[in-house]
C-alpha cells in the first residue's frame, strides 16, 4: 500500500520522467556553465544561417527556419533525453516537406499567388500533422519503429536527399529559373540555362562556397557559416549587388517573433499527409535517434527512446503554431555542439535566447543577403553525405544489402523524395521477409572431447554424426511465412542420411511461441514421419509452446514421453530405443 505522503514524493519523479529538464537542472554543475555558454553561441552561428537556407529547400521564406528554432530549441531543451542532440529544420525534413505538400498545392490553388499562400498553410498543416503522428506513437511508446528502415535503405535514402538538395539549389547558385522535374531532369535544365546565367551571382556563390570549405580547414574555430553570412550581407549592401549586378537577394525579412495561428487545411488534404507524415517520422526520428544513442554512448548516459518521439512531437506542433518547418535531431548540428564543448541542453538554451536577439534585432540586416549565398550554405551543409562514400564502404560489407541502399538512391533521385523513401521502406520488408523465410537449420552432431554437447556439423566438420538420428536446430522463430520451406528442408535432410534415419530431433529452443500454420505444417510433417517408421523427438521445449500444443494435438503426435529438456537426453532415448528394436530382430 502506497501512503499519501509516499505518492506526493513520487509525483515529481513521474512529472519529470515527462519533463526532464526538472530532473536535470537542479543538479546542474556549474563549472558545465561557461562551456554550454560558449558552445550555444557557437552553434547559434551555424543554425541561423543553416535555418533560413533549409527554409528555401521547403520553399518557404528564410524567417520560417528561424521560427523553427525558436520552437524546436527550447522545446528539446524541456523534453529531450539527449544532452547533446540538437533538434533543428534539417536539409532531409525540408526537402520531405516540400515533396509532400507540393502536390497538394497543385492540386488546389488556381493561380499563382493563391498557390504562394496555399502552399505556406499546407506547409504548416503538414508540420502539425507529422508533430500528431509523433504524439500517438509517443503515447504508443513505438521507440522501437526505428527498426523498419535498415541502415543501407537509411544510407542510400539520405544520399539521395543529399544529391536532391544540392541539385535544387544550382539554379540560385547560377541564377537562372527553375527548372522541374526530378534530380536528373533539374541538372539537365540547368545545363541547358547556363548561356543565360548570372555570373555575378556565380562568383558570389562560388566565393561564399570556398570560403566555407576552406576556413575551417585554416582554423576550425572560425565559425565559417557566420563569417560567409554577414560578410555576404555588408559586400552586398556596399557594392548594391541587387541594383547594379541583379544578383537576387533575400529581401525584407518581417522582425519580431511570431504570431500563434493554427494551421488550416480541407479535412481530405489532412488525412492525404498522414502517411508522408508517417514515412519522415520513420525517417527523421531513425536519425535523430541513432545520433543521440551515439552521443550517449561517448559521454556515459542514457536515451528515453520513447520520450524522445514526445519531445519530437511537441517541437513539431509548436512550429507549426510559429508557422515554421518540420523539427527533427540534426546530425551537423548536434557534431558541432558537442564539438564545441557543450556539456548539456543549457547550450540549446542560449542558442534559443540568441535567437530571439536576431528576430527582434537583427533581421533587417539580412536583406541584402544573396541567394546565391543560401544556396552555398545548403550545398556545404550536405556535402559531407555526399561525399562521404556509405555506400561504397557498404558494398565492402554486403554485397546484398547495399543494392537495397541504391534502390533508395535511385528512387529519390529518379522519382521523388517520398517515392524513394516508399522504396527503401519496401525494400527493408521485402529484406526481412525473404531473410526470415530463409532461416538457417542446422544439422548437429556430437563435439568431439566434450561430453553431452552438439553443434552444427556444416560449420564443424569435425563433429561425429549420431547414426541413424537426425538433429536439427533452427536458428530462428518457427513462423508462417517459413514453416514449408524447414519442413522441406527437413525432408532433404532425411533423405541424404546414410545410413536412413530411425529418429528426427527437432532442437526447439529457439521457439518461444508457434502460431496456427506453423503447427498444421508440423502435424502433417509428423504424420508423415511416422508412416516411415521415423520416430520425432523435442528437445528444449519452452512453456508457451508446449501449453499450445496440448491444445492443438500437437503434444500427442510427439508423444510426451519423447519431449526431454537437452538435446542429449533426446539422442539417448533414441538410441536406447534403436538397440532395443535391434535386440528384438
Amino acid at each position: 500500500m502506497t501512503l499519501p505522503n509516499q505518492q506526493s514524493a513520487n509525483a515529481p519523479s513521474r512529472i519529470a520522467r515527462y519533463l526532464p529538464i526538472l530532473a536535470w537542472l537542479p543538479r546542474y554543475d556549474r563549472t558545465w556553465l561557461r562551456p554550454d555558454i560558449i558552445a550555444g553561441l557557437t552553434l547559434w552561428g551555424l543554425v541561423v544561417p543553416e535555418a533560413m537556407a533549409y527554409a528555401g529547400i521547403a520553399g518557404l521564406p528564410p524567417q520560417a527556419g528561424l521560427y523553427t528554432l525558436l520552437a524546436s530549441l527550447l522545446v528539446y531543451a524541456l523534453l529531450g533525453t539527449s544532452r547533446h542532440l540538437v533538434v533543428q529544420a534539417t536539409s532531409a525534413t525540408a526537402a520531405l516537406l516540400a515533396s509532400s505538400v507540393a502536390a497538394a498545392v497543385v492540386a488546389t490553388a488556381t493561380d499563382t499567388a493563391a498557390s504562394a499562400e496555399t502552399y505556406q498553410a499546407y506547409a504548416a498543416a503538414f508540420v502539425l500533422v507529422t508533430g500528431l503522428v509523433f504524439l500517438v506513437a509517443g503515447i504508443a511508446k513505438l521507440g522501437f519503429i526505428t527498426q523498419f528502415l535498415s541502415k543501407p535503405v537509411m544510407d542510400g535514402f539520405v544520399m539521395g536527399i543529399a544529391l536532391f538538395v544540392a541539385v535544387g539549389q544550382l539554379n540560385k547558385l547560377f541564377g537562372v529559373p527553375k527548372p522541374e522535374g526530378n534530380v536528373v531532369e533539374k541538372l539537365l535544365g540547368i545545363v541547358a540555362a547556363l548561356p543565360e546565367a548570372n555570373w555575378a551571382t556565380f562568383v558570389v556563390g562560388a566565393v561564399a562556397m570556398a570560403l566555407l570549405f576552406l576556413l575551417p580547414m585554416w582554423n576550425k574555430k572560425i565559425p565559417a557559416g557566420l563569417v560567409v553570412l554577414f560578410g555576404a550581407i555588408a559586400i552586398s549592401a556596399v557594392f548594391d549587388l541587387e541594383g547594379r549586378f541583379g544578383v537576387e537577394t533575400v529581401g525584407a525579412l518581417p522582425q519580431g517573433l511570431p504570431s500563434l495561428a493554427l494551421p488550416v487545411a480541407p479535412l481530405p488534404t489532412l488525412l492525404a499527409m498522414i502517411l508522408p507524415a508517417i514515412g519522415v517520422l520513420l525517417v527523421a526520428y531513425s536519425e535523430a535517434l541513432g545520433v543521440a544513442h551515439e552521443f550517449a554512448e561517448k559521454h556515459g548516459y542514457e536515451v528515453d527512446a520513447n520520450q524522445e518521439l514526445n519531445a519530437h512531437a511537441v517541437a513539431n506542433l509548436t512550429s507549426a503554431f510559429f508557422g515554421g518547418m518540420l523539427a527533427a535531431g540534426s546530425m551537423s548540428a548536434s557534431a558541432v555542439k558537442e564539438g564545441a564543448g557543450a556539456r548539456s541542453q543549457v547550450t540549446n538554451l542560449v542558442t534559443w535566447g540568441a535567437t530571439i536577439v536576431t528576430l527582434l534585432f537583427l533581421t533587417p540586416l539580412f536583406a541584402p543577403l544573396p541567394e546565391a549565398v543560401l544556396a552555398a550554405l545548403i550545398i556545404h551543409a550536405v556535402w559531407h553525405i555526399i561525399g562521404s562514400r556509405k555506400l561504397q564502404k557498404l558494398a565492402h560489407a554486403s554485397r546484398v544489402e547495399v543494392w537495397f541502399g541504391v534502390a533508395a538512391l535511385a528512387g529519390v533521385v529518379l522519382v521523388d523524395v517520398l517515392e524513394g523513401m516508399i522504396i527503401g521502406l519496401v525494400a527493408s520488408l521485402i529484406f526481412v521477409i525473404y531473410k526470415s523465410s530463409r532461416p538457417h537449420i542446422a544439422s548437429l552432431g556430437r563435439v568431439p572431447g566434450v561430453p553431452g554437447a552438439y553443434s552444427d556439423l556444416t560449420r564443424h566438420p569435425e563433429n561425429i554424426p549420431v547414426p541413424g538420428v537426425l538433429i536439427v536446430r533452427l536458428d530462428s522463430q518457427l513462423y508462417f511465412a517459413n514453416a514449408l520451406t524447414v519442413r522441406d528442408r527437413v525432408k532433404a535432410l532425411l533423405a541424404a542420411m546414410t545410413p536412413p534415419a530411425h529418429a528426427v530431433i527437432f532442437d526447439a529452443n529457439a521457439q518461444d511461441e508457434i502460431d496456427v500454420t506453423s503447427t498444421d505444417v508440423l502435424l502433417r510433417l509428423f504424420k508423415e514421419l511416422h508412416e516411415q517408421g521415423i520416430a520425432v523427438y523435442v528437445a528444449h521445449l519452452h512453456e508457451p509452446v508446449l501449453e499450445h500444443g496440448r491444445k492443438t494435438g500437437l503434444i500427442d503426435a510427439i508423444g510426451e514421453d519423447h519431449i526431454f529438456p537437452t538435446v542429449d537426453l533426446a539422442v539417448r532415448s533414441a538410441e536406447k530405443v534403436d538397440h532395443l528394436i535391434s535386440e528384438a530382430w
